[in-house]
């Protein structure tokens, strides 16, 4: 019996170990071990706390009393204080130094870091095995003619692997920003009630050097060398928003992907895998439907829509704090990073497997290239002693009827066979079929995916090299 609402993002979307990282056990575990590392880093500069207490609450870090948490917090309506309590009934003589000088959101804003930052590494990791398996398929289709589209009309010929290397360019632009946003993920560090470290300057008997030693010890017992120089109680909501800026980033390249990628299975020229006993529509058996690209595409605008809650809070805090934050962060921060590696998730597996109709991109490409390349059959014509602009004329004229065949009638484009049988034009079928070799018309396509992999992609994928490999199977 399933009574109540089960959140989507963990029944269907997200990975276990990225929901793993936003479960109360990884919070409250990091609480206890933010409290322990407080509790040793102010014994290490002389407060009178003892190894035997600090031993008594290392004994139960990892065994959270919930009932008893629950019950206090009913009681305190304060969660923080609930788990104090909690974790003071398990290590009596612990009791008196757990959160020793700090505020609530020492552990709160400490831990969503924690967690943010190592929410960020496992989408590191995952964005480098999606640019790893893009990178292949556009190396081995660097060189395939294919219909480029502007307007969704067709244009010149581009390859099937240079339009994957534009979606792998969008996923480096992705890998760009996160580089440059991982090192401004910083503790906050022990800063007391508003951020002036009063507390603690207190418990120092006024000694500043004490107090920001203390500060940096800290933070490197929970593995950062850095923390935010100042904060009032908590960190800025800043980083909430560009945080979350990132993932729109990523939900914004790979929604653009999985747009082209249902365009061209509308074409029938690209598909996503699609399994033995995959069911494409309940009443139309025939069909096969781009449904993993489509779920990218749905999950993708729910994280670019998310981007204004963080944006709207940084800029409605008051002062030191207000606590109009917490319910809105609650939901917003673990949900993005669970539909982020959601997303993440489908789309390495669908460039895992993607088909290529080869045989149905060379029928579109013979559909159109006759008239994409009038002009040179014009050139090669003046060469022939033709006048350049009543050849122009001519050959205008008889690519509307051509374009009238196809578009009022349904038939083939029959470009060709009209300016053979032209007389005025004085150039045989051998002339004609010289200048419809697709692959003349491709510019530096292949070699423009060569160097964009090799340049800036390759660093990446050997840097990651012990991580490549990935494979996802996905729930539904």
């Amino acid at each position: 019996m399933k009574e109540f609402y089960e959140n989507p993002l963990i029944t269907r979307y997200a990975s276990r170990e990225m929901s793993s990282l936003f479960s109360s056990d990884k919070k409250f575990g990091t609480w206890r071990r933010l409290w322990i590392a407080l509790a040793e880093s102010e014994k290490e500069l002389g407060l009178n706390i003892t190894e035997e207490q600090i031993a008594e609450m290392k004994s139960f870090q990892d065994e959270i009393n919930y009932e008893l948490a629950s019950e206090k917090e009913r009681e305190f309506r304060h969660d923080v204080m609930a788990h104090i309590h909690a974790f003071g009934e398990q290590c009596p003589s612990a009791r008196g130094i757990i959160h020793l000088g700090a505020t609530s959101a020492f552990v709160q804003d400490n831990t969503d870091i924690i967690v943010m930052k190592e929410a960020l590494e496992l989408l590191e990791k995952k964005l480098v095995n999606l640019m790893d398996k893009l990178s292949k398929f556009a190396l081995e289709y660097k060189s395939m003619p294919t219909l480029g589209f502007t307007h969704f009309q067709a244009a010149q010929l581009t390859t099937v692997g240079k339009r994957a290397a534009l979606w792998l360019h969008d996923l480096y632009m992705d890998y760009e920003i996160l580089q440059s946003l991982k090192p401004r993920v910083k503790m906050r560090g022990v800063k007391g009630t508003t951020g002036t470290q009063a507390s603690f300057l207190n418990l120092f008997e006024g000694d500043h050097e004490k107090v920001k030693e203390l500060d940096k010890i800290v933070a490197s017992k929970m593995g950062f060398d850095s923390v935010y120089p100042v904060t009032g109680q908590t960190y800025s909501r800043k980083l909430d928003s560009d945080v979350l800026n990132f993932l729109s980033g990523v939900a914004q390249s790979l929604h653009k992907m999985t747009n082209d990628i249902r365009l061209l299975q509308n074409l029938k020229e690209i598909e996503e895998p699609f399994e033995k006993s995959q069911i494409g529509s309940s009443a139309m058996a025939y069909k096969r439907n781009p449904m993993r690209s489509e779920r990218i595409a749905s999950l993708a605008r729910y994280i670019i829509s998310n981007t204004i809650n963080p944006a709207m809070t940084e800029s409605s805090q008051w002062f030191e704090r207000t606590l109009d934050d917490s319910a809105n962060r609650r939901i917003v921060l673990p949900q993005s990073f669970l539909a982020c590696d959601g997303i993440l998730d489908i789309a390495i597996n669908v460039t895992s497997n993607m088909v290529v109709y080869e045989n149905v991109i060379a029928k579109h490409i013979e559909s159109e290239l006759p008239f994409m390349i009038t002009e040179n059959i014009i050139m090669e014509a003046v060469k022939k002693g033709g006048d350049r602009q009543e050849l122009h004329e001519t050959i205008r004229q008889l690519s509307m009827q051509a374009g009238r065949e196809v578009k009022e009638f349904g038939r083939a484009n029959d470009l060709v066979e009209r300016i053979v049988e032209d007389k005025s034009i004085a150039l045989e079928r051998e002339d004609i079929e010289r200048l419809m070799n697709p692959s003349d018309y491709i510019g530096r396509a292949p070699e423009q995916v060569e160097e964009f992999i090799s340049d800036y992609i390759a660093p990446i994928l050997e840097e990651f090299s012990d991580e490549l490999g990935l494979e996802t199977e996905l729930t539904v």
